[in-house]
């Protein structure tokens, strides 16, 4: 058999990148404790020690809402000090919000879609990996150990920027870890040969959940494993690369495997058609593989403007065959109204903008909320239903 090849990456919550999505859904967050149904459309910019942030927020206090601090609390949460610039104290915020108060009836409003949208959700049945590809998951759990070095191991003298890079093989049923590139920010003075050791530390112990993540997993080292190949990294973050949010879409879905959809979803509230679009169709494609009606599956929906419902335009399994999308799409309440309502202050998430969307089978849309089979059977036998 041919090899199949696939590769994948992943940042660190200090990449310039994931600052600007961290901001962006801090922002968010607050808005949404003061006004649930408040309005976000926030977008970031970050350069050496400067951070923009624009775009537009409304409802019920808005006005109010403190961004020069949360700019400054994400930063020094991802590790950006004294030692690690730009320190959280230095930066020059400047915000150009559209900051207003909701006019009447416009928050009854929020379950209409005031944009187009093309969303894409996918789940494959493994369920050790949260049901996502084998290579991006192995990205995340990599870039989640390596990234903890800079706490756990201050004699290394580790910055909070980094990022990494897997290449898979699977052949014949079996998975392997062929290459690994990663790099870390390393102060000059630090050690790159016992940054080196780190690494295949960490790679060691963290064979073993992959072994049990995946089968046919083998338990070996890569054949390659880099660490910083392009020599020091002791400049990065902010000052190393400009950052935006929105940039890192494929890292936020599924890597490179699977075709990304509409527009980011950071910095964007939970009624708005990119955000629950992504939900949305995440959430048909993991029932579908739940049920065992497929090994794999890829789900295509939209809104346009004015839509109060998603449309389902597509579902399909792992060899491309057509799946009744009216009948898996029934089993969910697609509206806007009801993303909203669910996941408005459902979780912390600034942590979701840092770790990921789909990697944590506990937030709370990665949960289908009901029992599926049941569900699954009497949608055959009667009327479409749909979850409350």
């Amino acid at each position: 058999m041919t090899v199949e090849w696939r590769t994948a990456e992943y940042v660190f919550p200090g990449h310039p990148d994931k600052l600007c999505d961290a901001i962006a859904d801090a922002v968010v967050q607050e808005v949404g404790r003061r006004e649930p149904r408040g309005l976000c459309g926030v977008e970031v910019a970050v350069h050496r020690d400067h951070v923009y942030v624009t775009g537009q927020v409304a409802g019920a206090g808005v006005g109010e809402i403190d961004v020069d601090g949360m700019v400054r609390d994400v930063y020094r949460s991802a590790g950006y000090d004294e030692t690690w610039r730009p320190a959280a104290e230095d930066l020059v915020v400047e915000v150009n919000l559209c900051c207003r108060d909701f006019e009447d009836g416009e928050d009854f409003f929020r379950g209409v879609a005031d944009d187009q949208t093309i969303s894409t959700g996918y789940a494959v049945d493994l369920p050790g990996t949260n049901f996502l590809p084998p290579e991006h998951w192995l990205a995340w759990e990599l870039s989640r150990r390596v990234s903890v070095l800079a706490v756990d191991c201050p004699e290394l003298s580790l910055g909070p920027d980094g990022k990494l890079i897997v290449l898979t093989g699977r052949e014949n049923d079996e998975t392997w870890l062929e290459q690994l590139s990663v790099s870390v920010q390393q102060d000059e003075t630090g050690d790159d040969i016992v940054l080196q050791r780190a690494v295949h530390e960490v790679l060691e112990k963290a064979l073993d959940s992959f072994v049990a993540a995946i089968p046919g997993f083998r338990r070996r080292l890569p054949s390659e494993v880099c660490v910083n190949g392009a020599g020091n990294f002791a400049t990065g973050g902010p000052e190393g690369d400009n950052g935006l949010s929105g940039k890192k879409l494929v890292v936020d879905a599924y890597g490179p495997r699977v075709p990304i959809g509409g527009g980011a979803w950071s910095g964007k509230d939970f009624y708005k058609a990119d955000r629950a679009g992504g939900i949305f169709s995440r959430r048909i494609a993991k029932a579908v593989v739940l049920s065992g009606a497929a090994r794999e599956c890829v789900v295509t929906l939209g809104f346009l403007p004015g839509d109060e419902q998603a449309r389902v335009f597509s579902i399909r399994d792992q060899d491309g065959r057509l799946v009744d999308a009216q009948r898996w799409g029934g089993l969910f309440d697609l509206s806007l109204d009801g993303s909203g309502d669910r996941y408005t202050g459902a979780c912390d998430l600034v942590e979701v903008a840092r770790l990921g969307h789909f990697t944590d089978p506990s937030r709370p849309w990665e949960e289908l909320g009901f029992d599926l089979q049941r569900r699954v059977t009497a949608n055959e036998e009667s009327e479409v239903l749909v979850m409350n």
